[in-house]
């Protein structure tokens, strides 16, 4: 509304004018969520937690379109484009391909991602200190996370030779991981066996097809798929009584012997204060790519003890936290 229009209807009715301007003035933004997030995760509670901190409240001073979905390439393709056309202020997405489906979908809109892989090696960035394009946010150094876990694991059972890895190759991150998985395990004598599951059929069919007697160990991929089956996945590895590392600390609701990894429902609260830079103006380039600082190791000692697994002293002092 211009000075002049203004002034008019401010003659004509005082009352209407200050109530028109002042929602002018008062826009609400708009955030659209895309996330591929199993629905235990918890990463919308935890995204809103963290815009409550920083002063948004959620249908008052800010507006959330949230999508959804466990699918992949063919059923995010269609969320993103659906928030596009909503044309919110800012894009939050959590996980690599969800963050990949939007930032094909629009050069424009501002894109926070959260929960993703190596974003220089899935393609969503080109530099991690200055982005350059539209979208910035929160990385999880998964290859170097899923190396880790497999160091992790050996030297839980040193005596390992052969070692199963549940993992989604369709997701981007997944794949990339999967590639410094198998070179760190080629270096140490160990034989990866590679086990490629998308959904829920999948991962029992791979849980049918490991030979448990023969296999020393296991790693579980980040996937969120495998954090919605995690019940399924945990039960038949402590039946086979196979010494595991799993990738969040979600799982230890499941009783899983050893995880590593950050606390996703934090890592999608820090997406908040990307989205809160924006709001005030920052672009998307200029806001460095966040790699997560904090990443815990959680040991269930029971379990190690129902199992008969003796767990490392070491290991035990570098835990950050002991199940007992």
């Amino acid at each position: 509304m211009n000075r002049r229009t203004f002034l008019g209807a401010l003659g004509a009715a005082p009352w209407l004018a200050v109530a028109v301007y002042s929602a002018a003035q008062e826009k609400v933004p708009k955030i659209g969520f895309l996330g591929r997030v199993a629905p235990n995760l918890e990463a919308k509670e935890g995204f809103q937690q963290g815009l409550r901190e920083l002063g948004y409240v959620e249908g008052k001073n800010i507006l959330i379109e949230w999508r959804n979905t466990l699918g992949h390439e063919d059923e995010l393709r269609p969320l993103a484009a659906e928030l596009v056309q909503v044309a919110p202020d800012v894009i939050v997405t959590f996980g690599t391909p969800a963050a990949r489906a939007v930032l094909e979908e629009t050069k424009i809109i501002p894109v926070v991602f959260a929960g993703v892989g190596d974003p220089i090696a899935t393609g969503l960035v080109a530099n991690l200190a200055r982005p350059e394009a539209n979208g910035t946010g929160v990385s999880l150094l998964s290859s170097e996370l899923g190396v880790k876990r497999l160091d992790l694991l050996r030297q839980l059972v040193p005596r390992a030779r052969r070692v199963a890895y549940l993992v989604d190759l369709a997701n981007p991150s997944g794949a990339v991981q999967a590639k410094a998985v198998q070179a760190t395990a080629q270096s140490l004598g160990i034989k990866l066996d590679t086990y490629n599951a998308r959904n829920a059929a999948g991962i029992e069919a791979v849980l049918r097809a490991i030979p448990w007697k023969s296999t020393d160990g296991m790693l579980i991929g980040g996937d969120p798929i495998f954090i919605a089956e995690g019940a399924k996945i945990s039960k038949a590895v402590r039946a086979a009584r196979v010494p595991a590392v799993f990738p969040w600390p979600h799982f230890h609701e499941h009783r899983v012997l050893m995880s590593y990894g950050p606390n996703l429902r934090d890592v999608a609260r820090r997406g908040a204060y990307y989205v809160d830079k924006i709001l005030r103006g920052a672009k998307p380039s200029d806001l460095p790519v966040e790699q997560v600082s904090k990443v815990d190791l959680i040991i269930d000692l029971r379990l190690a003890r129902e199992l008969g697994i003796k767990v490392p002293q070491e290991l035990l002092f570098r835990a950050d936290r002991v199940i007992r």
